[in-house]
């Protein structure tokens, strides 16, 4: 089988090598000034956190209780009591000990 017209009977160009590492090398400059414009136009972001007063205080105060000496035997009584069933919550004592907390956060005159 032969195979006619190929290339339309035009010879094949001459490739120049040299020229085509020219433009090789000539593209590969170009990307790299490229890049390397890009990575100094863009300067580098920095983050930072600020944390408002409330927060502040709230970590001291979580700190200052992890500080804070714990009577390990009380605690063991107490979950015993719990497991077992024998612990009982006062829901009137609860309440009032729960609105006399929130008068002194807010600064509420009870």
């Amino acid at each position: 089988m032969a195979i006619n017209n190929v290339n339309n009977g035009t010879p094949k160009p001459h490739v120049d090598n040299q020229k085509l590492n020219q433009q090789q090398t000539q593209n590969q400059a170009t990307a790299q000034q490229a890049a390397q414009k890009a990575a100094t136009t863009t300067a580098p972001r920095q983050d930072s956190v600020s944390l408002t007063q409330s927060a502040q205080q709230l970590a001291q105060v979580q700190k200052k209780s992890s500080d804070a000496p714990v009577n390990q035997e009380k605690v063991d009584k107490l979950k015993k009591a719990i497991q077992n069933g024998e612990y009982r919550v006062n829901p009137e004592v609860l309440a009032k000990k729960i609105s006399r907390l929130e008068a002194e956060i807010f600064g509420i005159k009870s």
